[in-house]
């Protein structure tokens, strides 16, 4: 393609480098000029890739949008969230200090800054940056919010409150909002607060927040009177409150780390959520108002792994436990990516697409991009849009994004090899880009606050702090305001319209105003009527009477959430002539009549059953019958359950809700289906056994006796897995009868040893020399567990004497194959406890063990050292090798397989890979493969585990409930514990990656290594 190039435009391309800026300032790129900047590219160095006037040079703009520089360091670095005033000054948090005990960087012992970048001369530039704090308690904050001359800074613990109460840009008074939020120095932490139109704070905490806490150190109660912590709520939340923090509101829970809160003119809410690093299950959420969102199991709290009925065929699907009754979908599934911050564009500065709609930073793939919405039943369907996305350069980490007051974007730049995650492999760079359409200088329009007419035309401003500016002085003038609100009121733009509404409504006559909106035309007003009714604590049954026959799905979904926490028997009414309408297709209008009953399902579905006598023969009845925690849907459910006419496939979603209802009831229906006579008998007899309780079935002698029938039948699969549930005596003789033909070893292993009838069982066969054969394969099945009678039993057949010398051998070799084994092996060398014809094999047992120290310090009993580590030259030069990915991918299997995935193959321990090679730079691979202590992904954090029987165990901690706590391994063994059995958890500050992987490999291997997982991308 270079041919195609005029001459004069290679000539010009070393020119233009030499010069130091590429293309001039202003990036929109045709194909021609994106393949001049790919080529000059290509002839810089990897220092000179770094440069700010070169960081825009793989940079693909959506048609009608440019983009330019406005800052770049010195000005700033490591930018991770901003907020643009009314004047147009960006303000900068700072993350110098991110993580340091983790990524071992240095820091600033002053703490970490809150700058303002502001642009003087109008040349789209900022010339001024000044800090407006500094101090020590400032440590990698998360989100920032200018309301006037109050400036809201979210970092775990605190939510700090700053006041310049004299206006010289300079922080002069601090003051806690919020404390007690857990995610201290974790991204998943508390996020950016935000000013709503209905005069409210918007804000939320992935779910290492936990709790929320007052200025006082009092756990916050919501408007139901309950306290705001794990104990009445799941994982990440999301609130709303008044300007001073009070009459919080939980919105929405069960997130995992649910990033920043996007709230549109009418109060619709919508967020990103990010997935368990590696199954590409990453989303974009509407949120409906109390609602569930699924990451962990509703009544359990077990993780999305954990084994349930009618689980989703797909891990990205699965992963938000999509098929349960109480979940509320999701608005759209993006695969794999690190989400951060978000804002609802309501400007009309760029192209008509994007009004309207969200626009985000997904630095995992390098990319600012919309979710354009249309109106699907009573929810959403939405595309993918990009707008700003760098094809050369994976080092763009757009952090955050908002819209200036000319209704331009500003988006920061993290500007680093990885994308946080605990991560950071630099910390003296960072930029802010503006995106606007060409020819379009960076300008503040003017706005009057002095006035009621300035005042409410400001508050259609798309820039949030002016619209914040607009409300305060609009307070400020009461009553006095109505006129020029009503010119708004009455506006053909409905966000015009909805804006006016929240004002006139909270600052003028709520009544009036809320009676207005519910009869308007526009159904966006009409649902802003029905929330502006709750908030303002209006009789709230007669305006869902209005509605409750409306034509919109959406209208009667806003009524459904409307009846949530109404117990008046006209409440239950109204919730069943609103279920009454449901179709049986739209999953969000059935959960939002589950939000609507929540705590009053027993009323609200007898009512229901008095309009419709007979659910189980249409759809939409199935639909109410699954998604019911009523009582009196037990029997209607079971029916479902067992109908003949129905495939079993599709009847596992009633068995799946038998998990959600309490009482005997369950118990009886579960128990009814045991005595039929199906032609798929043991398969209902199976789901029936597994939703009763293990403890009920063992003193039923009607489910027991089904149970060891049903198991029978099982393959070996299937029945290790209820074997291991139930610990029948019964099924002992399967297990070492599996164990001897090599059938899920580990997972019979670990069965059998639950029980002492197992237990003794092993032990015979171990004492009988006849069976040496199935003696040594029992040894080997136990070898990964580490639990203390396992490691017991090892160690007595290395040196009991009774023994055989093949015993002795192969105990020793299997007796380091858990963390507790590899310490006992280490401890018994040093006393020179082993044989010496022994100490290879012992060495050999612990060989492949994920702490380095393990492997060294064994081999060093077997006399002269190899163990030297080599010395690899700098990341900066090994970056610029190039590898064979085909030998990377034999590397690969041969060192990481026995921990990772990548599509699909390997051992589901650490992050699946699939798309690392999207997420991280070159850098990035090499820092996570040589310093994996420098960056460990959340939820893969090691566990060290204390049994009370004194066992000690050491993985990944893969699910937990008040009763369970699956633990997973190195090597993909999975040891399933019950809580009354641990003593102790304590998380390891260390990753559980060994280090000095690299040790194990050559120079040229690691770069091949490098090279094969860049090519792990997204297809």
């Amino acid at each position: 393609m270079l041919n195609k190039l005029s001459q004069k435009s290679k000539i010009l391309i070393p020119t233009v480098l030499l010069g130091g800026v590429l293309l001039g300032t202003a990036y929109q790129f045709s194909p021609k000029s994106r393949f001049i900047n790919q080529y000059a590219d290509s002839l810089l160095t990897e220092n000179q890739k770094r440069l700010p006037d070169n960081a825009l040079n793989g940079v693909k703009m959506v048609d009608g949008l440019t983009v330019s520089t406005f800052a770049t360091e010195p000005m700033l670095i490591n930018p991770t969230d901003i907020d643009v005033d009314a004047k147009g000054r960006v303000w900068v948090l700072e993350a110098y200090n991110y993580r340091p005990s983790i990524t071992g960087n240095p820091t600033h012992k002053e703490g970490d800054r809150i700058v303002i970048l502001e642009d003087t001369n109008g040349d789209g530039k900022a010339d001024i940056s000044k800090v407006f704090y500094q101090g020590s308690e400032i440590n990698a904050p998360l989100g920032i919010s200018v309301l006037n001359n109050v400036v809201i800074v979210s970092q775990s613990p605190y939510v700090w409150k700053f006041t310049d109460t004299n206006g010289d840009d300079k922080a002069d008074k601090k003051e806690i909002l919020f404390q007690g939020i857990e995610g201290e120095q974790h991204d998943h932490g508390v996020h950016t607060f935000v000013f709503g139109p209905d005069g409210k704070l918007y804000f939320n905490f992935g779910n290492e927040g936990r709790q929320l806490k007052d200025a006082k150190g009092n756990l916050v109660k919501d408007q139901f009177g309950r306290e705001i912590s794990r104990k009445n709520f799941q994982e990440g939340m999301l609130f709303r409150c008044n300007l001073d923090g009070s009459e919080v509101e939980c919105l929405g829970q069960n997130f995992r780390n649910n990033y920043e809160v996007a709230v549109d003119s009418y109060g619709t809410l919508w967020q990103s959520d990010n997935d368990d690093d590696g199954n590409k299950g990453v989303r974009i959420n509407f949120v409906m108002e109390y609602g569930n969102y699924g990451y962990k199991d509703q009544i359990t709290r077990a993780s999305w792994g954990y084994p349930r009925t009618n689980m989703e065929e797909e891990i990205p699907l699965r992963h938000w436990h999509l098929n349960d009754p109480g979940t509320v979908p999701n608005l759209l599934q993006t695969g794999s990516g690190s989400p951060t911050g978000m804002v609802l564009y309501e400007g009309d500065l760029l192209p008509k697409q994007f009004y309207g709609q969200m626009i985000h930073c997904e630095p995992g793939h390098n990319v600012v991009r919309s979710y354009p919405v249309t109106k699907k039943g009573a929810g959403y369907s939405a595309q993918i849009v990009n707008i700003m996305k760098n094809e050369t350069d994976q080092w763009f980490r757009p952090a955050d994004v908002c819209v200036a007051p000319d209704g331009s974007l500003i988006v920061a730049d993290w500007y680093d090899p990885g994308v946080g995650g605990h991560q950071a492999g630099d910390l003296t760079r960072g930029r802010i880009y503006r995106i606007a359409p060409p020819q379009t200088p960076y300008s503040v329009p003017k706005q009057d606050f002095s006035t009621a007419e300035g005042a409410a035309k400001a508050l259609q401003s798309p820039n949030i702090a002016t619209r914040y500016l607009a409300w305060e002085a609009l307070t400020k003038m009461g009553k006095g305001t109505e006129n020029a609100l009503v010119s708004y009121w009455k506006n053909d733009n409905p966000r015009v319209r909805a804006r006016a509404f929240w004002a006139l409504v909270k600052l003028v006559d709520s009544q009036k105003y809320i009676d207005l909106a519910i009869q308007d035309a526009n159904p966006d007003i009409r649902i802003a009527g029905l929330r502006a009714a709750r908030q303002s604590k209006l009789e709230i049954l007669g305006y869902v009477e209005k509605l409750a026959k409306d034509t919109d799905p959406h209208v009667r979904r806003e009524c459904a959430i409307a009846l949530h926490g109404q117990k008046n028997p006209k409440a239950s009414q109204l919730w069943a002539s609103l279920a009454s309408q449901h179709d049986g297709k739209d999953r969000w209008y059935l959960e939002a009549l589950g939000i609507g009953a929540e705590d009053n399902w027993d009323a609200c579905f007898s009512a229901y059953l008095f309009q419709n006598q007979n659910p189980t023969n249409s759809a939409s009845g199935k639909d109410i019958i699954w998604r019911s925690r009523s009582v009196q849907s037990v029997k209607l459910l079971a029916s479902l359950a067992t109908d003949p006419s129905v495939a079993l496939k599709e009847r596992l979603r009633y068995f799946r809700a038998f998990d959600f209802v309490k009482g005997p009831e369950k118990s009886s229906a579960l128990l009814g289906m045991l005595n039929s006579n199906s032609p798929e008998q043991n398969q209902i007899n199976r789901l029936a056994l597994s939703h009763l309780d293990a403890e009920f079935v063992k003193t039923s002698p009607i489910a027991k006796n089904a149970l060891v029938q049903l198991m029978n039948n099982l393959d070996d699969k299937e029945f290790v897995q209820l074997q291991d549930k139930y610990t029948l005596p019964e099924g002992n003789e399967r297990l070492i009868s599996m164990i001897g033909k090599g059938e899920k070893v580990g997972d019979a292993g670990n069965a059998l040893f639950k029980s002492p009838q197992g237990v003794q069982l092993a032990k015979n066969i171990i004492n009988n020399p006849k069976q040496e054969d199935l003696a040594i394969k029992i040894l080997g099945a136990i070898r990964w567990n580490g639990g203390k009678t396992q490691l017991t039993l090892l160690q007595d057949a290395m040196f009991n004497p009774k023994y055989s010398a093949n015993i002795h051998r192969e105990a020793t070799r299997y007796l380091g194959g858990s963390g507790n084994g590899e310490d006992l092996v280490l401890e018994l060398l040093k006393a020179k406890r082993i044989k010496k014809e022994l100490i290879p094999v012992a060495v050999e047992g612990v060989s492949r063990a994920w702490r380095r120290s393990v492997r060294v310090d064994a081999a060093k009993y077997l006399g002269a050292s190899n163990t030297a580590t080599k010395k690899l030259p700098p990341i900066s030069e090994l970056i610029a090798l190039t590898g064979n990915p085909k030998n990377g991918a034999q590397v690969f299997a041969n060192n990481c397989s026995v921990c990772h995935q990548v599509n699909g193959e390997g051992m589901d321990f650490g992050p699946k890979l699939s798309e690392i090679g999207g997420k991280l730079a070159k850098e990035g691979q090499y820092l996570a493969i040589l310093h994996p202590d420098a960056g460990i992904s959340f939820g893969y954090e090691g566990w060290d585990i204390k049994l009370k029987d004194g066992t000690q165990l050491v993985g990944i901690i893969a699910s937990k409930t008040e009763t369970d706590v699956v633990l997973k391994m190195p090597g993909g063994i999975v040891q399933n514990l019950k809580t009354s059995a641990i003593k102790s958890m304590k998380m390891q500050n260390n990753s559980m990656m060994p280090t000095g992987l690299a040790d194990g490999m050559s120079q040229q291997e690691l770069v091949d290594l490098v090279e094969f997982l860049m090519t792990l991308k997204k297809k």
